[in-house]
């Protein structure tokens, strides 16, 4: 099995991006370059990432599939190994992308792991529980590489899109590690036990003395 973990190197310092990207290019298999880093720096950030190891650009894209599809094909420039759109922009959407990026995994994004049932009741849209499962297997569908789903759901997306497709798992927190801003969490081996394919791990790592020894022991934990 491949290296499952992805470190999220989240930070609008460019320099410490890098820094991170340095450290943990030998622990993890993908590095996640995320909206606040990628806006703060740009493309150029990105290049210098991807010269480090694989890189998992997660800007989650949604609009309309023109639009999507002309970003999508600039990231393919940068020569990213993934890229996150919107599961909720439609199969349309999705498909562009894909098209647009051939040589990129596409993932799609079902729902965020901060949301809760309350939220999801908020903006009109169906428990976590229905919604996740259905946006996972319309992704597919339509082309997408995987998905990216909380740990919680990954037993009900495996059960709706098979084994083959990626199942990137964010909210992972180590045991004892603070749950900060995720409403749905797991541990590293929960996840993974459950069917994930790919786990990211952001601030356990990066908020650590020496990230890329945290990195290590959670590989251990695999």
């Amino acid at each position: 099995m491949s290296n499952p973990l992805i470190a999220a190197l989240d930070s609008a310092d460019a320099d410490q991006v890098v820094a991170w990207a340095d450290q943990l290019a030998p622990e993890c298999g993908h590095l996640k370059v995320g909206l606040q880093a990628f806006t703060a720096s740009g493309p150029s950030l990105a290049r210098a990432v991807v010269e480090r190891g694989p890189v998992f650009l997660d800007l989650k894209l949604h609009d309309i599939p023109n639009t999507v599809a002309g970003a999508a094909a600039a990231v393919a420039d940068l020569g990213v190994a993934m890229l996150t759109v919107h599961a909720s922009g439609g199969p349309q959407m999705i498909a562009a992308a894909v098209k647009a990026a051939p040589d990129v995994a596409i993932l799609a994004v079902t729902v965020l792991t901060s949301l809760d049932d309350d939220d999801m009741v908020a903006v009109g849209m169906r428990p976590v529980d229905e919604q996740v499962p259905r946006l996972a297997k319309l992704a597919i569908d339509a082309g997408a590489a995987g998905i990216v789903c909380a740990p919680s759901e990954v037993e009900a997306v495996r059960a709706a899109i098979g084994v083959d497709p990626l199942v990137v798992v964010p909210g992972i927190r180590p045991v004892g590690a603070a749950t900060d801003d995720q409403a749905r969490v797991a541990t590293p081996a929960e996840a993974l036990a459950a069917g994930a394919s790919h786990l990211v791990v952001g601030r356990p790592i990066t908020r650590a003395t020496d990230p890329a020894a945290a990195a290590r022991e959670i590989a251990a934990t695999l």
